[in-house]
Parts: C-alpha cells; sequence; structure tokens
C-alpha cells in the first residue's frame, strides 16, 4: 500500500484514550487521524463529512454507543459504508456478537497495546476481521465441540484442505497468537504469517482468524483445555 495514507477517526469518550491512541497512530507513516469525537452521534456526523478509512470506535459512549454506531456506518442504511474497528475495555460476548454482526471489521480491547491496534486497523483495511487473542480463545471455547461418544459410528473425517505448514499457523491462530507472535514462533516474517492466514481463510471460506480457529478446534487439530 505505498503511496497510500489511512486516514483514521476516533470515538471515545475519554480524551486521554484519544490522545493515547493518536500518538501510536500517527507514528505509522500510513496513518493519520483526521478527526477526534467524544461521543457516538458527534462521531457519526464526522464520519459522514469526513469519510476517513477507518473509524475507531468505543463502546459506552453517550448519545450513541458504539455498537449502534457501527450499524450505522457499516449496514444498509449507511451512506458511504466505513471500516469499524470495535476499541473497548468490555469484552463481554454479548459485545463481541452485536459488534461482528453489526459489520464490524475487528474488535480490540484496550489492554492489547499499540502493536495490535495498528494491526487491527491494517486487518480491517485489507478486508480482514481482528479480534484480540484474549476475546478468540475465549469464543473458542464455547465453540468446541464435545467429544465424540466412543459408542458413536465413527465418521471419515475429510482429508485436511491444509498444508503441513498452514496447519502450524491455524494452530497458532487458536492460540490466540497475532502475526508478529507466529512469525517469531516459525521464524518466518509477520507479512509471511499474514499471507499464509490469508490462503488458510480462502481455503476455508472463512472470513476472519476466529473462523480459522473454529475449525482447527473442530478438526481436532488443537485439544480442548481442561
Amino acid at each position: 500500500m505505498t503511496g497510500v495514507t489511512i486516514r483514521i477517526l476516533l470515538a471515545d469518550d475519554h480524551s486521554d484514550v484519544r490522545s493515547g491512541f493518536r500518538l501510536v497512530l500517527d507514528s505509522q507513516p500510513d496513518m493519520t487521524v483526521v478527526g477526534e469525537a467524544a461521543d457516538g452521534a458527534t462521531a457519526l456526523d464526522l464520519a459522514r463529512r469526513l469519510e476517513p478509512d477507518v473509524v475507531l470506535a468505543d463502546i459506552r459512549m453517550p448519545r450513541l454507543d458504539g455498537l449502534e454506531l457501527t450499524r450505522l456506518l457499516t449496514g444498509p442504511e449507511a451512506v458511504r459504508p466505513t471500516r469499524v474497528v470495535v476499541v473497548t475495555t468490555f469484552d463481554h460476548d454479548e459485545y463481541v456478537h452485536t459488534a461482528l454482526r453489526n459489520g464490524a471489521c475487528g474488535f480490540l480491547l484496550k489492554r492489547s497495546g499499540p502493536a495490535l491496534l495498528i494491526e487491527g486497523v491494517r486487518a480491517a483495511m485489507a478486508g480482514d476481521a481482528l479480534i484480540s487473542p484474549q476475546i478468540t480463545v475465549r469464543l473458542l471455547d464455547r465453540l468446541a465441540a464435545p467429544p465424540r461418544s466412543p459408542a458413536s459410528p465413527a465418521s471419515a473425517d475429510p482429508p485436511a484442505p491444509l498444508t503441513g505448514r498452514e496447519q502450524d499457523i491455524a494452530r497458532l491462530v487458536a492460540r490466540g497468537l497475532t502475526n508478529a507472535e507466529i512469525g517469531a514462533e516459525l521464524f518466518i516474517t509477520p507479512g509471511t504469517a499474514k499471507t499464509h492466514i490469508a490462503n488458510i481463510q480462502a481455503k476455508l471460506k472463512t472470513r476472519n482468524r476466529v473462523g480459522i480457529a473454529a475449525w482447527a478446534w473442530e478438526t481436532n487439530l488443537v485439544e480442548p483445555r481442561a
């Protein structure tokens, strides 16, 4: 994306959070913060006027919460559909499901750190949906199918659609690792890890990392945690 600058709008009712995000994002050569909003209604107005590439939205904001803001910016009512990444302190499952159902391009926890924030913006621009590893692992615990009963007739598992290296990466995705962490684990670059993940998503016909991880659980590529 050489020469392309990602234009970002920040929506959070805490000025110190917005200042911190601005500092992190403006430090990237391909990113610039074009506006800030302390409530959801102002964020909606600014998004329509400034036409940012990505909106980073908190959930609990005055006047209009981040979940409804996401729906209005990404859903059928949107004048110009906009990528929204929810960045919040609250990781309740209901919030995660609603945000993704409303069209969010990611769900990040504020405590996840600046590297994941940057990666989340880039993932949104690439058409992916990045979810904080802590949430991914917890969601997968709930998605994991119960073990087959020994009395049940054994059904032949379909052949694995992934290469050995792709299965290695799928295991690490299921453990909640970021691209950088996967790269360090397998001695490859984060960019190579990202390429493998995109190929895995295409093969599995899934939209994001949660889909990859769910497949890893369902095929017993990783063992459910006790």
